[in-house]
């Protein structure tokens, strides 16, 4: 299991909003963006499986996150890719909320979220 890293405090990313934590801090193979949407906070592999976007940059409603570039669509609780030009998952990273402090869990999916294999674009 991997070490969890403080990322944020409560309050630090607005609704619909997400925090894009860089590869090299949290020893992960790509940046993971951090989002908060309804009340949850998810986190994601931040390059989409499509194309090289970032998916922090994209458009973010309720548990869903869309691509800036081509529109393709990823669920945030499984990392499914909802709609083409995605056909592969993102990968789900665990979050957890202690006290006011926002604490990443690299490499731990959610659970129920898909594999989303070696996580490179195609």
């Amino acid at each position: 299991m991997s070490e969890p890293i403080k990322v944020a405090s409560v309050g630090d990313i607005d609704d619909e909003e997400s925090l894009i934590v860089p590869a090299e801090d949290t020893g992960h193979d790509d940046a993971i963006a951090v989002i908060f949407s309804d009340g949850n906070y998810y986190a994601i592999d931040d390059t989409c499986t499509h194309e090289d976007a970032s998916l922090g940059d994209g458009w973010i409603e309720g548990d869903e996150v869309e691509c800036p570039i081509h529109a393709a669509k990823f669920s945030l609780c499984t990392g499914s890719a909802l709609c083409l030009p995605a056909s592969k998952p993102v990968r789900t990273h665990r979050v957890e909320v202690r006290g006011d402090e926002i604490w990443l869990y690299p490499g731990v999916p959610l659970e129920g979220a898909e594999l989303a294999g070696d996580g490179s674009a195609s």
